[in-house]
Formats: structure tokens, C-alpha cells, sequence
């Protein structure tokens, strides 16, 4: 995924080559990279030598990293206000937070630029939890003061304090969170009361509660316990079939196809170099490879009556790993099953041969979506044939069932398909299991 960046910063006149990935990848398996804002510092020490180079740094991050473009002579915040990037967080934060605060620009920049550059190397001083929480009244009255633990402005965009849940448990947080949304009337921040961003309550997003519940918001330091998804505070079910709701609970899983594949090298030059350290006795010492290529194909069942509750949900999912994730996505349709070709489109209009399909790169990870049931003399000999053809060359093959696994034994074309190739259920939970079982390690 981090391939180009060697060259797309060398653009900006800084010294940057393989070495660059060798150190990041050490700080991200040391676990110093949580956040965007740790990337930009790791980065920025492993690239700035001297002052003159903190400008070009600056412009080639938020190029490559949130395709921020800075013109010369132009300051920060005015290429982060016409930029695409800040209209679609603007547009997402404000029907997050609340669609009629009367924020300004300038603070809206302020608070882009707070969750962008969220680092944990910022916290200071770690306060007990369970003492806020003990001394919390959770009948308070919205619009009342919040006590000795409130954060000001300033110190709510430093994040310099750390409130630990640690010692709570989640039953004792979600019935606290319960009687807290009930007060709640209106958008709060930097406290440690009640739902809301920048501050140490133990509910929110954007702040530092360690083991609290983040509701809505993207993550930043990886502390929550429980994540609650939308503005209404539901929470997401990680078991449930995809829908509007976990989709991005979804892409959370989907995405660690790339992050989490690799493959296990015999390194010959250590092997050799740590067996003449040893006086001769030459162990395989292995390297680990990550595939920083990701290639996708979809193929999406979108013909029958039992699917199209959860097609337009399907290709928003991958539509968002196109954008955030995927180098190369291609995306096909079918009816029930494949025969001698697949869709381009999803009216299915313009058919792609198989053999076409075959030619593609083997590295691929091949992902059928599609219920599965239909007349067993749908899934005849030529189908079965192109599903092994298909599973054969692309090893790294799929297949997500919308239907409830309790269904699945009693359906005959659904075993059948099982036969071919794995099938896991069309869930958060399902799509992470057919990850790990994509990202199983292999020895070259």
C-alpha cells in the first residue's frame, strides 16, 4: 500500500528510497504507528535531516496520505478548504456531530486538522476512570457544569490527559452511557460527562478514554472497548447480514486483506550470515513479505428477487474499498451462478468471457457474492466447471452468503458451492474470517 511513497515524496525533493518502507515498517511492527498523526511523526523523523526540509515534508504528506494538494506561496488551511478531502469529512462530521452547529470555517479546519494529526505520543498524564466515573452524576441536567475533570479548548485539542476505564466493566459503562444519552439535548466538547469529542469522557470519539466507548466518528488511538456507529447512537452488530448500518464495520474487516497478507521468504544471505555466526549451523531464517499490491474482483450476484435487499450495500462496501484501500477493483455480476461469462454491468448487459477473466493476475483475491440457492439444474456442469476453473487459478477465493448459516444445510446448491470453495457469512464478523483465511501465510 506504501510502495509508491518512496517516489511520490522524492517529487518534493526529499531523500527518500527503500530505506524509508524498511524503517516504517519497524516503527508500525513496534506498534509506534496507531494513528494518522503518529504516521506524520514517524515519517517526519525518519525523512526531515534539517529545517529546510519540514515544508516540502508537509506538502508531500498530505498529498499522498489525504490528497491534499499545497501550492506554493499558499498557506495550509486555505488547500485544505478547497480540497475534496475536507468537503467529504466536512459533510460526514457535521451529519455525525450535528447538522445545524453553527461552526465556522476556521473551526471546522481546527478540528479536521485535531483528527488528523491525533497522536498518543501527546498524553502527558493518565487519570483514573473510575474515579470520574464514581464522582459522575449520571443524572445530570444537560447544560450544567461538569465538574473538576472539564478540559478547556485548549487543552481539549492537546489531548494531553489519558482517562483509563480500565477498571469498569462494559456492563457498568453501556448502563451509565443509557441514562447519559437520555440527558443529553444538545453537541458537546472536551468534557468528561457527557457523549461527545476531544475530551476524556468515556464516551465519544476524537478525545482519550482508554477502554470507553467511541460513538460515531472515525477511530484515532485505538483505546475503545465498544464502538456505537451512528448518530443515533445504535450499535453496530457485527453478526448481523451487511446492511446501511455495519457496512463500515465491514470495510474495518475487509480492508486487513492487504494489511495483514504476507508471505514467508527464505532470506539465503541471513541464513548464510547467521549459520557462520553460529560456527556452521545454518538455520532458515524466513522474512516476511507483505503484498503491497492489492487486487480484488468481485462478482455480484444481482439477478434474483432474494438479493436485492443487499446488492446496493455490496457495492457500496467495495465502492468504499476503491476509494480508501483497493489499487485495483474489478467488479462483475451474475445470475445464481456462474456460467461461460459474467457482467460488466449491473444490468447485465455486457457480457465478459470467463477465459478473459482467467487471464488476470493470479495474486487476485476473488470475493462471490450471492445467496446461492437456486434449482440444482442451474448449478450444472458447465457452472461447476467455471467455479473450479475460477478457484483453481486465483487461490484466494470466496464466498460471502447473505442467508443465515442456520439455512445453509438445508439448501443443496449452497452445500454444493461449499464443496468448490469457502463460504462465509455476508457479516462483519464473516467478512474478517474469510480475510484471515485469505491471509494465511504461505513459504516461497
Amino acid at each position: 500500500m506504501l510502495s509508491s511513497l518512496p517516489s511520490s515524496f522524492r517529487e518534493y525533493g526529499l531523500s527518500t528510497d527503500v530505506r524509508t518502507l524498511l524503517l516504517l515498517r519497524k516503527a508500525i511492527d513496534r506498534g509506534l504507528v496507531k494513528t494518522l498523526g503518529d504516521m506524520y511523526t514517524v515519517l517526519r523523523a525518519i525523512i526531515v535531516k534539517e529545517p529546510a526540509d519540514m515544508g516540502p515534508y508537509t506538502r508531500a504528506y498530505y498529498r499522498y496520505f489525504l490528497d491534499i494538494d499545497i501550492r506554493h506561496g499558499e498557506s495550509l488551511e486555505d488547500a485544505i478548504v478547497r480540497s475534496e478531502t475536507f468537503e467529504k469529512w466536512k459533510t460526514q462530521y457535521l451529519k455525525e456531530e450535528d447538522e445545524d452547529a453553527n461552526l465556522s470555517e476556521e473551526e471546522l479546519v481546527n478540528i479536521f486538522l485535531d483528527q488528523v494529526h491525533l497522536t498518543h505520543y501527546d498524553i502527558k498524564e493518565v487519570i483514573n476512570g473510575k474515579e470520574i466515573f464514581d464522582n459522575d452524576d449520571p443524572d445530570l441536567k444537560d447544560k450544567e457544569a461538569e465538574g473538576e475533570y472539564d478540559l478547556s479548548e485548549r487543552e481539549a485539542r492537546k489531548l494531553e490527559k489519558m482517562a483509563d476505564y480500565s477498571d469498569l466493566s462494559l456492563k457498568e459503562l453501556l448502563e451509565r452511557f443509557e441514562k447519559i444519552k437520555n440527558q443529553q439535548k444538545s453537541r458537546h466538547e472536551g468534557g468528561s460527562h457527557w457523549i461527545g469529542t476531544g475530551g476524556i469522557s468515556p464516551f465519544g470519539h476524537g478525545g482519550a478514554a482508554k477502554n470507553g466507548i467511541r460513538v460515531g466518528g472515525s477511530g484515532g488511538g485505538k483505546m475503545a472497548r465498544k464502538v456505537i456507529g451512528d448518530r443515533n447512537y445504535y450499535p453496530v452488530d457485527r453478526d448481523a447480514t451487511i446492511n446501511d448500518n455495519n457496512v463500515d464495520a465491514a470495510l474495518a474487516s475487509i480492508k486487513g486483506v492487504i494489511e495483514e497478507s504476507a508471505t514467508e521468504n527464505l532470506d539465503i544471505p541471513v541464513t548464510i550470515k547467521s549459520g557462520l555466526k553460529r560456527g556452521g549451523l545454518f538455520l532458515p531464517e524466513l522474512s516476511s513479505e507483505k503484498n503491497e499490491k492489492l487486487q480484488i474482483i468481485v462478482l455480484i450476484d444481482n439477478g434474483g428477487y432474494s438479493m436485492s435487499p443487499f446488492v446496493k450495500t455490496v457495492q457500496e462496501l467495495f465502492r468504499k474499498m476503491k476509494t480508501r484501500f483497493a489499487h485495483d477493483l474489478e467488479v462483475f455480476y451474475f445470475h445464481n451462478t456462474v456460467y461461460d461469462v459474467v457482467y460488466k454491468d449491473a444490468r447485465r448487459t455486457k457480457p465478459f468471457e470467463i477465459k478473459r477473466l482467467l487471464k488476470y493476475d493470479k495474486h487476485y483475491r476473488v470475493f462471490f457474492i450471492g445467496d446461492a440457492a437456486m434449482a440444482p439444474y442451474e448449478l450444472d456442469g458447465e457452472s461447476i466447471q467455471s467455479l473450479q476453473a475460477i478457484v483453481k487459478k486465483f487461490k484466494k477465493t470466496v464466498w460471502l452468503n447473505p442467508e443465515p448459516i442456520k439455512y445453509w444445510g438445508f439448501t443443496y446448491t449452497i452445500q454444493m458451492v461449499q464443496q468448490i470453495m469457502p463460504m462465509f457469512p455476508l457479516t462483519p464478523n464473516g467478512i474478517e474470517r474469510a480475510v484471515q483465511h485469505m491471509n494465511k501465510k504461505s513459504v516461497v
